[in-house]
């Protein structure tokens, strides 16, 4: 029996489909429900309907609020810094050319690492009285004492040093994706640039970076939810300590749910920051992007 090319199509589909309506679908529509009333954490307890009082309570938390602006500048500073750096090397890269080859191949070797151990690594680096990073700076004359700079005890600088495992973890991929989009730029349009005088930043930021905007935007978004979501790296190095200056809303809906118990009120922040997180995406895909629109 033969069978038409749409119901073939269909066919092919459906384990996709399956899949995400089991693993994606399915747990989303849990989170949003869950997230209404307030459920025991004891297998088989009281699940009590509350309307928006999860809501309403992670509004008014200080720790809800606290953790959304840490997350904030997290990612602000995690994919700027990426970002930047990634586009240099991207630039780099195309310049060399070929010759750039075994250079690409070494400076990819950070994604392949796990972002836990990237994580571990990085705390023995910064970690007080026993961390290298004080003490190659003590030795080199620029720290009066190893333990001078608190890496991560001190409040006011900690966010920022857990920001380091991921930015040297994923400036690569920024890299990778901004050097690929650099390769469908016609060389025919930048050699007619320089021959009409143009300099390097004019053709930077009137020519390359225009054109790049599509992949532009895919990467700060796919980098910007993937930063938002810090988890793993951060746990191993402060555990969002000290005084919950490294909090992140991640490891807050984590310590919710399983430190404190409360898996209503965690699926209620939990679904505010999807919705945040969303409403971000969208906004830079129609302004970094523009689609339909010329530039």
């Amino acid at each position: 029996m033969r069978i038409t090319d749409r119901r073939f199509a269909l066919y092919l589909m459906a384990p996709a489909a399956l899949f995400l309506a089991v693993f994606v679908a399915y747990p989303l529509f849990s989170l949003v429900a869950d997230s209404f009333f307030d459920i025991s954490p004891v297998m088989g307890g009281s699940r009590e309907f509350v309307g928006f009082d999860n809501y309403i309570q992670a509004f008014t938390s200080a720790a809800f609020i606290g953790a959304g602006w840490r997350t904030l500048a997290y990612t602000l500073l995690v994919v700027t810094l990426e970002f930047t750096l990634g586009l240099g090397m991207a630039l780099l890269f195309t310049m060399l050319g070929r010759n750039s080859q075994i250079l690409r191949t070494v400076f990819l070797y950070p994604l392949m690492i796990a972002p836990i151990v990237a994580g571990l690594l990085w705390k023995f680096l910064m970690i007080d009285n026993f961390g290298l990073l004080g003490a190659l700076l003590h030795q080199a004359g620029i720290l009066r004492d190893p333990n001078q700079i608190g890496w991560l005890s001190n409040p006011d600088i900690v966010l920022f040093s857990v920001a380091v495992p991921d930015i040297w973890l994923t400036t690569s991929f920024m890299c990778l994706v901004l050097f690929a989009g650099l390769q469908n730029i016609p060389g025919e349009l930048i050699e007619a640039a320089r021959l009409d005088g143009a300099r390097a930043p004019a053709m930077l930021f009137k020519i390359i970076l225009p054109l790049l905007r599509p992949v532009i935007a895919v990467a700060l978004v796919v980098r910007g939810v993937d930063a938002a979501r810090a988890f793993d790296s951060i746990l191993i190095q402060t555990n969002g300590g000290p005084q919950s200056a490294s909090e992140t809303m991640s490891l807050l809906i984590y310590n919710t749910m399983i430190r404190f118990g409360e898996p209503g009120l965690a699926s209620a922040m939990g679904t505010i920051y999807l919705i945040a997180m969303l409403g971000i995406a969208f906004f830079a895909v129609a302004t970094i992007w523009r689609p339909g629109k010329d530039s």
